[in-house]
């Protein structure tokens, strides 16, 4: 069953179990709070009377809405005016409308066979791929992978003591677009005006 229910100006589509946020009601949490201005109910397709229909709900919590910034400003008069606003509201949980109440939901059933234990076999590991070597085994060549290497980079005293290459001067290149270009506008001098 369903219901439009009216509470704090606003209009909310309801059926038992279900949680809505509305403007602040009186209470704490755990109340029980009747709502009695129906606008619509139903059941599936067809619809119900409203007369004497209430809601019953439970609140959950009494919450505040995220902070809005009110700004005001009149140009040219130094005038500003800033202000937050937080609005306050009330969580419900729809109990019952009418006389239909919650419908509680069939908890899953558990197995009621276990499964039988089966015959431990031992796990082999995952042959590796064609070409790869994984640790500690032997490669083609007879070499065992996964050892450790000599460090391939020089430590910083030999690097500090050994003679740099002497790399070859780079030479300007000169684009076709660099070489026929026009000079420069501060070289080319602008002769006066004659009035």
């Amino acid at each position: 069953m369903f219901a439009v229910v009216r509470t704090g100006g606003k209009q909310y589509r309801v059926a038992p179990g279900d949680k809505i946020v509305v403007e602040k009601l009186d209470g704490n949490a755990g109340d029980r709070v009747t709502l009695g201005d129906i606008l619509l109910a139903g059941d599936g397709g067809s619809l119900k009377s409203t007369d004497g229909l209430t809601i019953a709900a439970e609140i959950v919590a009494q919450a505040k809405a995220d902070k809005v910034t009110v700004f005001k400003k009149r140009r040219r008069h130094n005038y500003r005016r800033k202000k937050g606003h937080r609005q306050q509201h009330t969580i419900l949980k729809i109990v019952a409308i009418g006389d239909h109440k919650e419908q509680k939901k069939a908890a899953p059933k558990a197995e009621a066979a276990p499964k039988a234990p089966s015959a431990e076999i031992p796990a082999k590991p995952a042959a590796p791929a064609k070409g790869k070597v994984t640790k500690g085994e032997e490669s083609p060549g007879g070499e065992v992978a996964g050892q450790p290497t000599e460090n391939p980079a020089p430590d910083n005293a030999k690097a500090a003591n050994a003679p740099k290459k002497a790399s070859a001067p780079k030479a300007k290149a000169e684009t076709p677009s660099t070489k026929n270009a026009a000079p420069a506008k501060a070289a080319a001098k602008k002769s006066p005006k004659a009035k």
